[in-house]
């Protein structure tokens, strides 16, 4: 098992590798919420599982009332896992978080059912979570697969699939947003997703990130 230096390097390095806008390693240190909100998580994961669930879920709380972000402490997250902007993110108890994720903000891992079993998602090594996006139920997204900005999400996502819109589907199944679509594919008025007029292209080339998930670089 990593020591929690080497989670700590790995967890800066992500950000500088996933966010054009990250400057130095100090500055993501010192400002990125996502970047604090999963510091906290492994301190609270680890005191859950010491049975110590009171203390671990007010660090949630706390967690939460500082950075916006919400990780039950029960939830599995992994190795790199980056939370850009950070910002109304919330991850359940069951929910299963693989190694380099990404998340934006306003993600939603959610659960559908009241019983005190598997019922929030599963994300998988290498997959990218795009703005508000909402995933609902013990679903899978497979490895490397893209969610996009606003999508929501109830059925499995195949590895290396890029879907979007509400419900999800697969890019390519008639859901590539033209003029009044959902903005995941925006051009003119749309959201930036596909850095049309407005967009932002920048780094577009150096992190696991694009037209589909990518709504707000700054």
């Amino acid at each position: 098992m990593p020591s929690p230096w080497t989670r700590l390097r790995e967890d800066l390095r992500a950000a500088l590798e996933n966010d054009p806008a990250a400057l130095s390693y100090t500055e993501v240190l010192l400002t990125y919420p996502g970047v604090h909100a999963l510091w906290m998580h492994r301190l609270a994961h680890a005191l859950w599982n010491a049975q110590l669930h009171l203390p671990a879920r007010l660090l949630s709380h706390l967690s939460r009332f500082l950075t916006g972000v919400e990780l039950h402490p029960a939830a599995t997250v992994g190795r790199r896992v980056f939370i850009d902007h950070g910002m109304g993110v919330v991850v359940g108890e069951t929910a299963e978080i693989g190694d380099d994720v990404v998340l934006y903000h306003g993600v939603t891992l959610g659960g559908n059912s009241m019983q005190r079993t598997k019922r929030h998602p599963t994300v998988e090594d290498g997959a990218v979570l795009g703005a508000n996006a909402t995933l609902i139920g013990p679903l899978t997204v497979g490895e490397n697969a893209r969610v996009g900005a606003g999508s929501v999400v109830v059925d499995d996502v195949p590895p290396e699939t890029s879907v979007v819109g509400n419900p999800a589907r697969a890019l390519g199944d008639g859901t590539d947003a033209g003029e009044g679509g959902d903005g995941t594919n925006a051009g003119e008025g749309g959201d930036g997703t596909n850095a049309g007029e407005g967009g932002d292209e920048d780094g577009a080339e150096n992190r696991r990130s694009d037209s589909v998930t990518d709504a707000d670089d700054t």
